[in-house]
């Protein structure tokens, strides 16, 4: 089977740095695209995700099968609802979505209407209220190294004793840059050794962690649980 768009970009995502960092600007400048980037493809990325493939769903059951029936997920970077929320949905659980896109959003609000969608950017996010699980998916490794430390405070706000939280990551620290139709997309990690300090230090504790897992499509995965 002919691979979508989306994954024909992530898997040369290793190479298109070596090809293109003398052509790019600042990572810092990169980092700071991506909320126009998904805004820009809306339309394009939802086709493909739809198209596409759905090889991380085995962590995303893991994640459903820590929560009760009609739990509350803050989905951080939702994307366009589907399938990652619309999966949630049928095995019982409350979304509340959360993506910098008001065309993702848009995407989100027809799927799944009975469901609560937030166009906000997640670094800045403060609800005031408490889930029975987090997730940011294929999202999180957008941020920059210093904002990816900022998020574990916004993890933990929004977390009570229980709560689920599951991320993904690279495998080491460093920054990357790949390509989605035509424009740079950013993405960086921080070590293994500073997620598990920040999320000791936030009050979680790491229940499961697979590096480059090929039952995920070559993810990094973190599901934790707050103490």
């Amino acid at each position: 089977m002919e691979k979508s768009a989306v994954e024909r970009d992530e898997a040369a995502e290793s190479d298109t740095f070596d090809l293109v960092t003398s052509h790019l600007p600042r990572m810092s400048d990169l980092a700071n695209r991506i909320v126009g980037h998904y805004e820009k493809h809306a339309f394009a990325w939802d086709r493909d995700r739809q198209n596409g493939s759905w090889n991380d769903k085995v962590w995303h059951d893991r994640f459903i099968d820590r929560l009760g029936n009609g739990a509350r997920v803050l989905d951080l970077g939702c994307g366009s609802g589907g399938p990652v929320a619309q999966h949630m949905v049928k095995r019982g659980l409350r979304v509340t979505g959360v993506d910098s896109s008001p065309t993702m959003i848009s995407f989100c609000r027809d799927r799944l209407p009975n469901q609560e969608w937030i166009v906000a950017d997640m670094r800045q996010l403060a609800l005031g209220r408490r889930f029975g699980g987090i997730l940011a998916w294929d999202s999180f490794f957008h941020l920059t190294h210093d904002d990816q430390r900022h998020m574990f405070m916004i993890f933990a706000d929004h977390a009570s004793v229980g709560t689920a939280l599951m991320f993904n990551t690279g495998p080491q620290r460093g920054e990357s840059v790949g390509v989605y139709r035509g424009d740079p997309l950013y993405h960086a990690s921080l070590s293994p050794a500073e997620y598990e300090a920040l999320v000791a230090q936030f009050g979680f504790q790491v229940l499961e962690h697979a590096a480059n897992d090929a039952e995920a499509g070559g993810r990094t995965v973190w599901l934790c649980q707050k103490q």
